[in-house]
């Protein structure tokens, strides 16, 4: 009895300082997502306070953080253009509830199974849409919708630029966050204690003040302004199928990210490792409230759940207390978020994105499986091109017919004795993708004298499906009209 106390308050010292790191991190990000989903910045908030104070405080995973995310930006902003802010909550809600009954049937662990190519390809999609949508923000000018258009309109958008004042201050502060970024770790680590976003943007935020840049900031209205809770006119939306598989996007993809963090979390520390199903639950609990409120979707977000591991953090304790530093925030020092420029938190989220894009990890992939860099790249092309729902089903399309290909190895051996039978060997595995060399093998021998029999070995096959079995039997029956041919160790036919 006299040890837990001490215990407690051991843990207390690291998770303290832990959940101001993870705060300071949130901040400017939480903001920064939901300005750049086209919805007021507060509701990036209220889902990073649900993130800490709900789902910080639910089993799953102990140290990984949740709250608005950088990868479902695209979406959400897609959703609000297509259905409205309004629908935004029951859609958010309704991904919440698919969350709960998949972690409640336990496929939690079924997203570890998802080929790493198609996760890092939907990363690395999102990045480049990311920062393509980005850029236009960091120069305060509105851009194209749809990612081809917007990559196409980068061109116009340096010329614009290059001749607008206004413009040029707002990409000048835009730039000199993303400078701040990237060259923050290499400071010295005494520095280096103030995280690199919030540095960056209090920077940003200081230079816009003394020389009174003529740049957009970030509009604030305060909590109770935003808060929307949905009602009986937003739920007749459930009627449309576009609002219902936007929901299952949201939860697919949130879920994903999710738990791909939660692997990723678990590899920095030696604690409890994620109980996916459980973390599946939480998320959904925390995204069934956003919804009611009519807030952001959340997801466990690698880069706060990584500071609160490398800040000393040990048990939930850290992110539920970010939690409460973000609601005493909005709640005490709302008006502070309007002297923040746009462009700073659009730089913020370019360098997001750019660390979305799996740069040094292509060449390595390509260099030992082609295919799987392939995979990661049409993924990625996809979804700049359609969304990110098409994209990743093509990725996983892809990565499933590229396993089905590696598993079919067959190997044919032809053996031919003099003025005798010909042996062909099988050994492998014998399926419709290689179908076509198997015959083109066979036809091979089609102009065979007919006293010289054929003698098919099947039995070193592994597999033997039905399309290879009618192709061989066919073959069989047809070269019997003129010759011999035997089929050996044929595998008895499935009743």
């Amino acid at each position: 009895m006299t040890r837990r106390p001490a215990l407690r308050l051991s843990t207390l010292r690291s998770d303290l300082p832990a959940s101001l790191v993870v705060f300071l991190v949130a901040l400017p990000l939480c903001v920064g997502v939901a300005v750049a989903s086209g919805v007021p910045a507060e509701l990036g908030l209220v889902t990073g306070i649900v993130g800490g104070l709900v789902t910080g405080m639910l089993p799953g995973s102990s140290l990984q953080v949740s709250g608005p995310a950088a990868g479902l930006t695209v979406l959400v902003f897609a959703a609000v253009q297509d259905h409205g802010l309004a629908a935004l909550g029951v859609i958010t809600a309704v991904a919440g509830l698919l969350q709960l009954a998949m972690g409640a049937a336990r496929l939690g662990r079924l997203f570890r199974a998802i080929s790493v190519s198609v996760v890092q390809g939907m990363l690395a999609g999102i990045g480049l849409v990311l920062i393509a949508g980005q850029l236009y923000a960091l120069a305060d000018a509105k851009g194209p919708a749809g990612g081809p258009a917007k990559i196409a309109g980068i061109p116009g958008l340096i010329a614009d630029v290059a001749g607008d004042s206004r413009a040029l201050a707002a990409a000048a502060i835009g730039a000199g966050t993303i400078a701040v970024l990237v060259l923050w770790p290499r400071l010295p680590a005494r520095v280096r204690v103030v995280p690199a976003p919030l540095a960056a943007v209090a920077a940003a935020t200081a230079v816009t003040a003394l020389f009174d840049l003529p740049v957009a900031r970030v509009e604030v209205a305060g909590l109770a302004g935003v808060i929307d809770l949905p009602g009986a006119s937003d739920l007749a939306a459930l009627g449309s199928v576009g609002v219902l598989g936007t929901a299952l996007a949201f939860a697919l993809i949130a879920s994903a990210e999710s738990l791909f963090s939660a692997a990723a979390v678990d590899r920095l520390h030696d604690g409890p490792r994620t109980d996916y199903d459980r973390e599946l639950l939480a998320q959904g609990v925390g995204n069934t409230l956003c919804g009611l409120l009519g807030a952001l979707p959340m997801t466990a977000v690698i880069v706060r759940s990584a500071a609160n591991v490398q800040a000393g953090a040990r048990t939930k304790a850290s992110r539920v207390l970010h939690g409460v530093w973000l609601l005493l925030f909005a709640a005490l020092f709302p008006a502070a978020l309007s002297a923040i420029p746009l462009a700073a938190l659009a730089g913020v989220l370019v360098h997001a994105g750019g660390k979305l894009v799996p740069v040094r990890t292509l060449r390595p992939l390509w260099r030992a499986d082609r295919g799987e860099a392939a995979i990661l790249a049409v993924t990625a092309i996809a979804i700049v091109v359609t969304n990110l729902l098409e994209g990743v089903l093509l990725g996983l399309l892809l990565a499933v017919l590229k396993s089905a290909w590696d598993t079919s190895h067959l190997q044919v051996a032809v053996t031919e004795l003099p003025d005798g039978p010909v042996r062909v060997t099988l050994h492998g595995n014998a399926t419709f993708l290689r179908l076509p060399r198997l015959l083109e093998t066979l036809e091979g021998l089609e102009g065979l004298p007919a006293d010289r029999p054929v003698r098919l070995d099947l039995s070193g096959l592994r597999h033997l499906d039905h399309a290879c079995r009618s192709a061989l039997e066919l073959w069989q029956e047809r070269h019997n009209r003129s010759g011999s041919a035997e089929l050996l160790g044929l595998p008895a036919a499935a009743a």
